[in-house]
């Protein structure tokens, strides 16, 4: 994924002020891992390296990886688990699906190419 530019406070998504600490839980076999972000944006930049990483052992010979927003969420499907906990102050932290991170990636790749338009 390519790295959003950074905003100031000012514009910075309502949903950072939120939605801030991010528990993702993968399983792509029998193994289970987690890691933890900063922010959902984080989250989903993570979610992406994760499909990129799979890409270069796959390809470990190609100098490059292109991929198809298609492709990042058939391999999101193929997973046996993928799901994040996110804590939103004064509650709980609130378990998502692999629906909702699918729109939360979306949602962050359009800003990317827009910002990148800019």
């Amino acid at each position: 994924c390519v790295k959003m530019a950074k905003q100031s406070s000012e514009e910075q998504p309502t949903e950072r002020s939120i939605m801030s600490h991010t528990i993702l839980l993968v399983q792509p076999t029998k193994r289970r891992t987690y890691a933890n972000y900063e922010s959902v944006n984080e989250c989903m930049e993570g979610v992406c390296k994760t499909y990129e990483e799979h890409l270069k052992k796959k390809n470990p010979n190609d100098p490059s990886i292109a991929y198809d927003i298609s492709q990042l969420f058939d391999f999101i499907d193929d997973l046996a688990d993928l799901s994040s906990f996110v804590y939103r102050a004064h509650s709980d932290l609130l378990p998502y699906n692999k629906d909702w991170m699918k729109e939360k990636i979306y949602v962050l790749l359009c800003r990317q190419v827009q910002q990148a338009g800019k």
